[in-house]
């Protein structure tokens, strides 16, 4: 399990609760400056100390497990902070000249319950957006009605109504959807998986799209429009297409950007990509739709060769992800 994988350590949680184990979760509330890890990153740990998880990429971690040995002790939840200028951050390691805020809460029955329904959520990938009252009241998931539902969709320290609220966007693994089994896709799908991207191969070829060749992938033998719409296309899918055959590509990608993929990538030159437009365009789609594409597929690295487009693609599709819109969460947030 890596440490970065959020939704897994909080199923972790979940199971050592079940075996009746007591467990706090420390989680990244705020950070300033360069840090290790983001606002949302969690450290679960139980009552004999063992620990999964990390939010300072093991900078300030010791003090943090005493700090929940302490709040499983007693119930009461600890923010915790720590900064380059602190004689604690420096004697923990903090070097990185930022400042990182922690809330260490235990997982009691009404943090448990809210945990369990937000686990479901995830695994139906729904998008949610929690919010936990910083003077120990009961934390709950932000509905559309909710008086907070303005904070819905970020994740940082917000005020309402004089209240410090902390607000943390859950969202479903980011899956990445490759057309083609082609040489690209031997890099790519294993790199993807490696970065955290669930990752599916559909290609219909049965040449093309074998185990040999794809040991450790998941396959889909049909034709993309087929496959596609069974396993769903949600803001939290990057789509590539990459058969350079427009019997397979084109119907993925009208599928794709008639979707809310947020990156949709079609391998191929220039020419290959006017000529796919003109198909495209005249099949219907928009200008605004036609777009979407990014083609040439991935960031101008000077790639070559398979391995090297395949790196180009996914720093592009990164980059992709991190500049979704979502407010910075670097500075306090009022509504009143």
């Amino acid at each position: 399990m890596r440490a970065d994988d959020d939704a897994e350590l909080l199923r972790r949680a979940m199971d050592w609760r079940l075996a009746r184990r007591k467990v706090a979760i420390a989680t990244v509330i705020e950070t300033f400056g360069s840090v290790p890890r983001p606002v949302g990153a969690h450290l679960v740990v139980d009552e004999t100390g063992a620990f999964v998880g990390s939010v300072s990429a093991g900078c300030v971690e010791n003090d943090v497990i005493v700090a929940a040995l302490d709040v499983i002790a007693d119930g009461v939840a600890r923010p915790l902070e720590f900064g380059v200028a602190d004689e604690t951050a420096w004697r923990v390691g903090l070097s990185c000249g930022g400042r990182i805020c922690v809330l260490v809460q235990k997982l009691d029955d009404s943090a448990a319950e809210l945990l369990d329904a937000s686990l479901r959520m995830i695994m139906e990938r729904r998008a949610h957006t929690i919010a936990t009252p910083l003077d120990g009241g009961v934390a709950r998931v932000i509905e559309i009605s909710d008086p907070l539902a303005a904070f819905a969709g970020w994740s940082g320290v917000a005020t309402h109504e004089a209240q410090q609220w902390f607000i943390e966007r859950r969202e479903p693994a980011p899956r990445l959807v490759i057309i083609g089994a082609v040489h690209v896709a031997q890099s790519l799908a294993p790199m993807a998986r490696i970065a955290g991207f669930e990752t599916t191969i559909v290609d219909p070829r049965a040449a093309y799209a074998t185990a040999e060749r794809f040991p450790d992938a998941r396959l889909d033998p049909r034709w993309p429009q087929e496959a596609l719409a069974e396993i769903g296309l949600d803001a939290s899918t990057a789509t590539v297409v990459l058969t350079h055959d427009p019997k397979i590509d084109d119907p993925a990608l009208r599928a794709t950007l008639a979707s809310p993929c947020f990156y949709v990538g079609a391998l191929g030159s220039r020419a290959t990509q006017a000529r796919r437009v003109e198909r495209l365009s005249a099949s219907g789609l928009s200008r605004d739709a036609l777009m979407r594409i990014r083609a040439p597929v991935g960031l101008d690295i000077g790639a070559l060769g398979p391995a090297e487009i395949a790196v180009s693609i996914l720093a592009e599709m990164i980059l992709a992800r991190k500049r979704k819109p979502l407010r910075s969460s670097a500075a306090v947030k009022d509504v009143a």
